[in-house]
Order: structure tokens, then C-alpha cells, then sequence
């Protein structure tokens, strides 16, 4: 069999040319797959990058002694006591309206209302307003029910929300709380309550279970404040405790 080579005129095309309609297509599917890839990147590189440079920090190996951690003193210590309306519920505080379970006591008026303020500069957090008597975390900062005043001796606990961190913004309730992890051992965060002005320094920082209520006890061999919020952020898989003593 022969064969014989002829040599194109100009202009011929070997590969046929795309009509309007497969160049359309085209270009639609390189689009979704090219916002694909950036929607994927922007919500596991935050991920990834807390699981390798935050998660590893925030194991907790023990349970430090407020007192002990700030300023080196004996750990012999009053055992925490638990608030019953908090133990003797089986709460799941991904959902705020199960986190706050004491809240109808307050409308009855088992608890004075009080709106205080969160200031951490190095967050660019600043006045933040805390309640204790609604449970929308939208709105504001939510101090859990049944603990310690901002200043009284006990823990003052405090919940905000988080979502991903490049989206924090801190003057928005649902972003506020989005970067608390970069904070550190000795970061100090100011609470303003009643004309008062309390200055508190961090002294442990760790993980938990959205099932550990330890973080709501009462110890009154001090005064004591506790940030808490879901980890990592823009997930409900664990919690983020944020502990600090009153200087």
C-alpha cells in the first residue's frame, strides 16, 4: 500500500474549528472549576493551617491552678463548685438557647439583668457589649447565667460566636470571636461593668468537648474570667476555653 503526503494549502485547519456554543461551554466549565478550586482553598487552607499551627497549642496536658499559673503561688486550692441549673441539664450549646437554660429564671426576675463591655486590643475588640439576659449571639455577647459578676469573686463566663477567620470583622457579633485563638498566655482582656473597670490576664488556653461543663465552674478563691467559643472556627466540632484571672 502507498501513501502520499500533501502538503496543506494555507490557512487549512486540521482540528475543527469550536462553534460559539462549545466555546461558551468551555469557558463556563474552566469558570466553575477555577471558583471551585478558590472556594475549596479559602475554606481548608484556615482549617489546615489552625489544625498545624494553633490545634497542637491548645491540647490540654493539665489542668493549671489559676493562682498557681499567674502568679507562681501554692496550688492548693478550693475545689470548683458547679451551679446546679448548669450541671443538671443535658446540654448541647451549639444551639445558644440550650446554653443558657437558666434564662426563663432571669425573666422571673431570679437574677439582676446586667450589660457590661469586652475590650481586647489585641484583637481589635473594643467595648464589645456583654448581656446575661437574652441568648441571641447575634446581638451581643452572652454571659452565661448563674456565674460570676465582671470583678465578684468566681467566673465570670463569657460566650461569643466565630465563623472563619477571614471573615472576622470585630465590630460584628457572629464574626467576634473568629480569631480568639491567636491570643496567648498573659494577653490581657478588660471587662467594664457597673462604672467599674476590670483588667484580666490570660493564664490557659485549651480545647474541649462541646459536652464539658467544667469550664462554667465556680471557684471563689478568686476572681476568674472564661471566654468560650466553637473551635476550630466555622465548625461546632470542639470548643475553645480562654482562662483568665483578674490582676
Amino acid at each position: 500500500m502507498k501513501y502520499r503526503y500533501v502538503k496543506a494549502p494555507p490557512g487549512y485547519r486540521l482540528v475543527k474549528p469550536k462553534t460559539r456554543f462549545e466555546s461558551i461551554k468551555f469557558a463556563g466549565s474552566l469558570l466553575l472549576i477555577t471558583v471551585g478550586v478558590m472556594v475549596s482553598t479559602t475554606v481548608a487552607y484556615p482549617l489546615i493551617s489552625y489544625q498545624i499551627t494553633y490545634a497542637p497549642k491548645l491540647k490540654r496536658s493539665e489542668i493549671l491552678t489559676p493562682n498557681a499559673a499567674v502568679k507562681n503561688v501554692s496550688a492548693n486550692e478550693q475545689a470548683p463548685i458547679f451551679a446546679d441549673e448548669v450541671v443538671n441539664t443535658a446540654l448541647d450549646y451549639t444551639d445558644s438557647n440550650n446554653w443558657f437554660s437558666g434564662v426563663q429564671t432571669l425573666q422571673k426576675g431570679g437574677e439582676k439583668s446586667l450589660v457590661s463591655t469586652l475590650t481586647i486590643d489585641k484583637l481589635g475588640i473594643s467595648r464589645a457589649t456583654v448581656r446575661n439576659d437574652h441568648t441571641d449571639l447575634k446581638q451581643s455577647l452572652i454571659q452565661y447565667p448563674g456565674t460570676a459578676n465582671p470583678g465578684d469573686l468566681g467566673n465570670t463566663v463569657i460566650f461569643g460566636h466565630s465563623v472563619l477567620p477571614q471573615f472576622f470583622n470585630p465590630q460584628n457579633y457572629i464574626t467576634i470571636f473568629s480569631t480568639l485563638h491567636r491570643l496567648e498566655k498573659g494577653d490581657q482582656i478588660q471587662i467594664d461593668s457597673d462604672g467599674a473597670s476590670y483588667t484580666y490576664a490570660i493564664y490557659e488556653m485549651y480545647e474541649t468537648t462541646p459536652d464539658d461543663l467544667s469550664p462554667l465552674a465556680q471557684t471563689y478563691n478568686g476572681r476568674y474570667l472564661t471566654l468560650i467559643t466553637c473551635t476550630p472556627p466555622g465548625t461546632y466540632l470542639r470548643r475553645l476555653i480562654i482562662k483568665a484571672q483578674l490582676i
